[in-house]
């Protein structure tokens, strides 16, 4: 669940109430099992990791509350979701990915994905989301959701995984600026790099757009998931990608 789709990227802090409620509801439908969810942080926690300097890393005790607030705000958008999921009657539970992954470098390195799996296993949904985590050879880093539903994906050899964003998928420019933009409906890794720019194609933030999202994804593939980027915005798409049916969007493949 992209933080384009979950919040107002514009606005600091603003939650996208109707759209947590409409997917919640059509994962309800689904009666999707075994299903992992993480979501991104959007205005909840780009803004916080920007204003305390993060992607530098750790190099000043000034920026220790603000490893604070960020968890913080995340933890708070987490509960959202995860509220929203429970009132439909979706047993879904928020872990805190800083209290088992630890980077390095801006890259996860130790993650210890087996309660999450055991969760799974026995029909809980857990909801994680991008954090702030230690990181070996930066203090802290900030690990995208992005990055974490690729490894998630690797490790627990998931059969699917699925970004919901803002857009169809990836285009061949930026969809919102260009209107002779082309939905890209598949794209196998070997283009990724040289024929199209990926890099501008939407609003960069701390954890890398829509660039950092189909590099993450790519990885997937290549480990044999079957990828696809949707846009969550839209009613339904979440519902129908979950069921297998035909959604408008981006499959990436080896």
């Amino acid at each position: 669940m992209g933080g384009s789709v979950i919040t107002y990227k514009e606005r600091s802090m603003a939650a996208n109430h109707d759209n947590i409620r409409r997917i919640a509801e059509e994962i309800a439908s689904s009666r999707a099992r075994r299903l992992i969810i993480i979501h991104g942080g959007g205005s909840f926690g780009h803004p916080l990791a920007k204003q305390y300097r993060i992607g530098e890393g750790y190099y000043s005790e000034a920026q220790l509350i603000g490893v604070s607030k960020i968890h913080g705000s995340m933890v708070t958008l987490n509960r959202m979701v995860v509220e929203a999921l429970t009132a439909v009657g979706v047993p879904a539970m928020g872990i805190s990915p800083s209290s088992f992954v630890v980077a390095e470098n801006g890259r996860i390195g130790s993650a210890d994905f087996g309660i999450v799996e055991r969760l799974a296993d026995k029909g809980i949904i857990p909801v994680l989301y991008g954090d702030i985590v230690l990181d070996g050879a930066k203090g802290f880093s900030v690990i995208s959701g992005d990055q974490l539903a690729a490894r998630l994906a690797i490790d627990l050899k998931a059969h699917k995984l699925l970004f919901g964003v803002d857009v169809d998928g990836v285009y061949t420019s930026n969809p919102k600026l260009a209107p002779e933009a082309r939905l890209i409906e598949r794209l196998p890794i070997s283009r990724l790099r040289g024929i199209f720019e990926v890099g501008g194609a939407l609003t960069t933030d701390v954890t890398g757009g829509m660039l950092g999202k189909v590099s993450e994804a790519s990885m997937a593939a290549e480990a044999g998931v079957e990828v696809l980027i949707f846009n969550a915005s839209k009613p339904e798409n979440t519902y129908r990608a979950l069921k297998g049916e035909g959604v408008r969007g981006t499959i990436i493949v080896r």
